[in-house]
């Protein structure tokens, strides 16, 4: 399908490209990763021939289409169904030559245009592109509106749409998740796991790129390398690529130095000089082994903040909306320094709403919201990028909000993000996308937050940065409070979730897993009942009222599973998150108790962590003996409700 040879690409002077080569046969999912700026959209433009390369070339199979979504959102007076549905440039050209045909009687144009129609299964494509854009997030009654209607966000959702309705040959996808909430992420995911074409996806989604991935190009110095599998087979292999080499390069090294000592030793003696002449050919000779070095990443340094009494934020009975039309109601909830929430729920149920009330930035119309007098909230959400002077640089947008602090430490905050001197001091306007999201987690975090409200913070950042990020949150002493579309984001760092939906929020009772399935088993029985009530439309039903019991007895009882299992899960987990912990604690005990020092001082120091280290290995023998009949009570319960 695509021949990627010794393709090279310079831009203002440095090489994005040099001899990068890859062979992507027809059906083949590929993932195309590497750090941010490498040239990974660079090399979609090259193959989409929209520039050229400096050397090398790019060869897609002979009349394969070639798609991807549009850069520019879509706009004007069409449906959003219309607008999709105009992707598919051939089913539109022949349903404009149809009128053309009949109104000039041309019987053979007409039977062309009907077998062509037949052949791309023209009849079934508002039902394709409903279905697409359904699972993207719009409503049966959305998809009747004007595009014009819809803001930014969700027209990029539109093209995407229309760019997978047209199933192209070969399809690119440039992040397509970065619009995305959570629901519809899940929804693409299978999606394109199951895309009949040939698929390439540039994405820092680690989630996405496993479940639809079957090799990975990693885009590494200007070169391509192919790993078969997802992104967790790619990253384990090349770990054990780079720990190989570095073993086979310290082998070299000591190989060289005693071939180079035995030289020194007796190049100058006679009797020996024939065998110095030969170990220093063999010196020449011998290609080192480069290692493989990563280039150092982004490390994210969050200023903790000072203690506060719990609660941090407590509402009671609050109600919140806007232009006096509540959106959210009946909120009881409370937040403390330890939290670390996430809240899950479709785009337009209100989660940016409850967002803005734990931020301070919309009050209540009813209810009552208590906070700490001392309390500090910082706030991360994409739209803030357009609120940055373009001609400003980050340090002076940092110093903007730290009056009366020296140079230097402001940049000592900036330096915390990754603004080294040079980059502290480029026009925003220069900066990448994930720069300009690091100068914005730097802003909000200048003043040390008791509680961070971060809304989608991983768009633009790529996989190593996200794993900063994550690493940096759990080491955060503050509250946490997420709104992402990546779910190991929310699995590595949330421990509770928040389900906003239905005009409210409540806690959710699972994984994300569990909340995986919640949105499969929601999608299947919304096609279920999209087919009874096209078949109760056409007459074919002949027992709509009985089906629709059927229907809501089967949710009453998966509801009321659910509802079982829960506790028994939730044992499960705090077992499973206290054996955790008590393990962190046993190995720094051993630790401690391995260290020589230790017996160089006080022995009732030694008996006391001896004593400790007893009695938290009879804790985790305990814990794990509460998980493992947890663990078997929810498998048995889970088994008799199925």
């Amino acid at each position: 399908m695509l021949h990627i040879n010794d393709l090279v690409y310079r831009i203002g002077g440095r090489v994005l490209l040099d001899g990068a080569t890859a062979h992507i046969p027809a059906g083949q999912r590929v993932g195309l990763v590497g750090r941010n700026g490498t040239g990974k959209s660079t090399l979609l433009r090259l193959i989409l021939n929209e520039t050229a390369p400096d050397g090398g070339d790019v060869t897609v199979r002979p009349r394969a289409s070639v798609g991807r979504v549009a850069q520019e959102a879509p706009a004007g007076d069409d449906t959003l169904l219309d607008c999709v549905l105009a992707a598919d440039k051939e089913r539109a050209a022949l349903l404009a030559d149809l009128p053309r045909a009949e109104d000039e009687a041309d019987a053979h144009r007409l039977a062309e245009i009907h077998e062509r129609l037949n052949a791309i299964d023209a009849h079934s494509a508002p039902a394709r592109a409903a279905s697409i854009l359904s699972g993207l997030g719009f409503s049966a009654e959305a998809q009747a509106r004007p595009v014009r209607d819809f803001s930014g966000g969700w027209r990029m959702r539109v093209a995407l749409a229309a760019a997978l309705f047209a199933r192209p040959d070969l399809l690119l996808l440039d992040e397509p998740t970065n619009h995305l909430d959570l629901e519809a992420t899940i929804w693409l995911e299978n999606y394109l796991a199951a895309y009949p074409g040939t698929l390439i996806i540039v994405s820092h989604d680690r989630d996405l790129l496993n479940k639809v991935c079957q090799r990975i190009l990693h885009l590494d110095k200007g070169k391509l390398v192919s790993y078969m599998g997802d992104y967790d087979d790619f990253a384990r292999m090349r770990r054990e690529m780079m720990e190989l080499r570095e073993k086979q390069a310290v082998k070299q090294e000591a190989r060289r130095a005693h071939l180079q000592s035995f030289v020194d030793r007796f190049r100058a003696k006679a009797t020996k000089a024939r065998q110095a002449q030969s170990r220093l050919k063999m010196l020449e000779k011998m290609e080192p082994v480069i290692p493989i070095v990563e280039d150092k990443g982004i490390q994210f340094d969050f200023p903790q903040p000072e203690e506060l009494a719990p609660p941090l934020i407590q509402v009671d009975g609050g109600t919140a909306g806007y232009d006096g039309k509540p959106v959210l109601r009946r909120l009881n909830f409370r937040i403390d320094m330890d939290d670390r929430i996430a809240l899950l729920g479709a785009n337009g149920n209100g989660k940016s709403t409850l967002a803005k009330i734990i931020t301070g930035r919309l009050a209540l119309m009813e209810g009552t919201l208590k906070a700490s007098t001392k309390l500090r909230v910082g706030y991360f959400a994409q739209h803030q990028t357009e609120e940055l002077n373009p001609l400003g640089t980050p340090l002076q947008h940092m110093a903007k909000l730290m009056p009366g602090v020296n140079d230097t430490k402001v940049r000592a905050h900036l330096g915390r993000f990754g603004f080294g001197a040079q980059l502290a001091d480029n026009r925003v306007e220069q900066l990448s996308g994930g720069e300009k999201a690091r100068l914005l987690i730097a802003l909000m975090t200048h003043d040390a937050p008791h509680v961070l409200v971060l809304d989608e913070p991983t768009n633009h950042l790529d996989i190593d940065t996200r794993d900063a990020l994550i690493e940096a949150l759990n080491v955060f002493e503050g509250a946490v409070v997420l709104i992402s579309h990546d779910p190991h984001l929310v699995e590595l760092v949330a421990d509770r979730l928040w389900l906003v939906a239905d005009g409210g929020v409540k806690p959710f009772d699972g994984d994300m897993q569990d909340y995986r399935r919640l949105l499969l088993d929601q999608a299947r029985e919304a096609r279920r009942e999209a087919k009874a009530d096209a078949r109760a439309a056409n007459g074919a039903d002949e027992a709509p009222a009985q089906s629709a019991a059927n229907r809501k007895e089967d949710r009453r009882a998966a509801a009321e599973l659910r509802q079982k299992l829960a506790p028994l899960k939730k044992q499960a987990q705090a077992a499973e998150k206290k054996m955790e912990k008590l393990t962190a604690q046993k190995d720094a005990l051993e630790a401690k108790l391995a260290d020589p020092k230790l017996y160089d001082g006080p022995a009732d120091k030694v008996s006391a962590l001896q004593i400790e280290l007893g009695e938290v290995v009879k804790q985790l023998e305990e814990t794990e003996m509460a998980w493992l009949e947890a663990s078997e009570a929810y498998e048995e319960a889970m088994a008799a409700g199925a």
